[in-house]
């Protein structure tokens, strides 16, 4: 293990801090490109040709389905690709999705688009960084994933901004290519310069995995399936990540008739860079936490923050508000990797994260459906976020049940 050799994770020359800049130019990337910046291609696809918002909005389902089918995979990959190979391959595939998406004429180029998007997501997402970060890191693992996971808010609070600024001075087409440009420029280097396993590391002899060397996949998901620990962690992440869809998506339309569109937007900004402080926040402290009770806080301090906001009309209170829920708005993605790492271990964690991450991501592609149906039902956000509570406070009691014995001696045994 990392302790084993009596590497100071804390210095920075030690070359696991170099990984974690290379995991934060691909969350910038990937998550601005391809989860923050598809507001703007539905904005301009339909200005450029017409195309009714539903054709733009069917695509991103699609994308975010295929995403959660392919990362179950990702452990296979690992092994068969090799690591650096996958994120090479991944990032290929986020540029070829941005260079269509400024050159495309027909909606079939945008279905392809959205799939190449989609690769991406399996080279260069959450299961990918997670997985390489935990094999650098040991005493601050916790740490390493809040910087590294910090790019995925940086990427919508800069590259969605900066793509709005490009698009109206040169237009749309020059903007995503002149971004995907500085993407390969800045990412390439990094990938092929900082990532890698561990020298010496292997799941025989430490539990991280290195390419050619990933333990029994297939049997390590079966176990995971099977194992009802693996659930208690899941599906609570799940249900929180629903909730969250649910406000962030109808969070304007809830408070532009209390505080103005101005002020709405303000409350967006303050809650992604409340974000980034809660991601920060969290990684000077979490590695001497318990993370199934931090990760129970955290929902419950979003169910407050919630309940709160739908019972005052003041601006300063619902401002307030959605920094408290924004705190913990990144969270959310770091926890599973903690609480694998720490109850299932290192030989099943690519399966395990990216089994988690599909389950997760398709629960969650449902929470802005599930909350526009309940607004629309009840005629208001009241009983629609009235529900995104209950689910936050009974994912927090499901996180803290810890039933049985780690997938890990599962399958020691």
């Amino acid at each position: 293990m990392v302790a084993e050799t009596r590497i100071d994770e804390s210095s920075p020359r030690y070359r696991g801090w170099r990984v974690v800049l290379a995991c934060f130019l691909m969350a910038f990337f990937m998550f601005g490109f391809g989860l923050y910046g598809q507001g703007v291609y539905l904005a301009e696809l339909q200005r450029a040709h017409g195309w009714p918002g539903t054709l733009v909005s069917a695509a991103s389902t699609f994308s975010f389905l295929l995403t959660s089918v392919l990362v179950v995979f990702t452990d296979d990959l690992l092994e068969r690709v090799g690591l650096r190979a996958l994120i090479l391959c991944g990032l290929s595939a986020l540029g070829a999705s941005t260079v269509l998406l400024a050159l495309m004429q027909t909606p079939w180029q945008l279905y392809l688009a959205y799939a190449l998007m989609s690769v991406g997501w399996t080279g260069m997402g959450t299961v990918v960084i997670a997985t390489v970060l935990n094999s650098w890191f040991e005493r601050r693992r916790g740490l390493a994933l809040s910087l590294a996971f910090n790019g995925a808010t940086c990427g919508g609070i800069i590259l969605v901004p900066l793509l709005l600024s490009l698009t109206g001075s040169i237009g749309f087409r020059s903007a995503m290519l002149a971004a995907t440009l500085v993407m390969m420029v800045l990412v390439l280097p990094a990938v092929v310069t900082f990532i890698g396993w561990p020298a010496g590391m292997s799941p025989v002899s430490d539990g991280r995995p290195i390419a050619g060397a990933v333990a029994a996949p297939s049997h390590s998901r079966k176990a995971l399936l099977a194992n009802a620990a693996f659930w208690t962690m899941v599906l609570p992440i799940a249900m929180a990540l629903l909730a969250q869809m649910g406000f962030i998506i109808h969070q304007v339309s809830f408070l532009e008739p209390l505080i103005g569109r101005s002020a709405a937007g303000l409350a967006v900004t303050i809650m992604a860079a409340m974000a980034v402080v809660g991601r920060l926040s969290l990684g000077l402290f979490v590695d001497r936490l318990d993370p199934r009770l931090a990760c129970a806080a955290s929902m419950t301090s979003q169910a407050t923050a919630l309940f709160v906001l739908l019972q005052s009309t003041n601006a300063t209170v619902l401002l307030a508000c959605c920094a408290v829920y924004g705190f913990s708005i990144g969270n959310m993605i770091t926890f599973p990797p903690l609480i694998i790492q720490r109850e299932i271990g290192s030989s099943a964690f690519a399966a395990a994260m990216g089994l988690g991450t599909s389950i997760s991501g398709i629960v969650s592609a449902f929470g802005p459906g599930i909350v526009g149906l309940a607004r629309s039902f009840t005629g208001n956000n009241t009983t629609a976020f009235a529900l995104c509570v209950v689910l936050d406070l009974v994912a927090a009691g499901i996180v803290l049940w810890r039933p049985g014995k780690s997938v890990a001696r599962i399958s020691a045994s």
